[in-house]
């Protein structure tokens, strides 16, 4: 078997599990669909199947039916995304599927060195510098659009980019109510732009379908 995870828009759930059981050889209906573990699992004759997730880890308790599924998919009124790495940032409080209010930016972190000795040294203690005043920056975004400007907690918050990084910003104190807010699954996002942002959207709004294929039949892409 082999093993992978797409991310699918619930406007194209229906259509991408039809094509799962055309080539695993059973229809998405009556027992090719069972619940279990907050997930609907489709399953194929050949002994494929797609375990599908709702967004922001949320777990599905209703019936083994697509359509029910798609329903629950729903996004929370008012959540966040946030996403950090050394080269920027990129935050935006999303209402339903549309962003409200958002800012990116960009922070000049210098790349390694290949000196040694006390050279070596000062380039860290510099790099290191300009790295903490760009996740300074990014904190001082991340509560002026996530938590001034919103004007109450968020349902949600998506995260992505660097961990050590997103971590160094949610430290602010400031930012503490969001950090128990963290759902959905992680995105790894190049440098945040605004191009990446908006598929970071996208992204979160899709459900999770884990994948597990007989090795003859998966397919050579892992498309969304």
């Amino acid at each position: 078997m082999t093993a992978r995870t797409v991310l699918v828009p619930t406007g194209r759930i229906e259509r991408w599990c039809a094509n799962f059981a055309t080539r695993h050889g059973r229809p998405t209906t009556g027992s090719a669909l069972s619940v279990g573990g907050g997930r609907v699992v489709v399953s194929g004759d050949d002994a494929a199947t797609a375990t599908l997730a709702l967004p922001f880890s949320r777990e599905y308790g209703g019936p083994a039916d697509l359509a029910a599924l798609v329903a629950a998919a729903a996004p929370p009124g008012r959540w966040g995304v946030l996403l950090v790495r050394k080269g920027g940032f990129a935050v935006a409080v999303v209402t339903g599927e549309k962003v409200s209010a958002s800012k990116v930016g960009q922070r000049h972190v210098q790349g390694r060195t290949k000196a040694g000795g006390q050279s070596q040294q000062r380039f860290a203690r510099r790099r290191d510098n300009q790295a903490r005043q760009a996740y300074e920056a990014a904190a001082e975004h991340a509560y002026r659009v996530l938590v001034a400007e919103a004007g109450g907690a968020l349902d949600a918050l998506v995260c992505g980019g660097d961990r050590s990084a997103v971590e160094a910003v949610l430290a602010d104190p400031r930012l503490g109510r969001l950090a128990s807010r963290r759902a959905g699954v992680w995105h790894a996002v190049p440098d945040p732009r605004r191009a990446v942002l908006e598929q970071a959207v996208v992204d979160a709004l899709s459900l999770v379908v884990e994948v597990q294929e007989p090795e003859e039949s998966a397919p050579s892409g892992a498309a969304r």
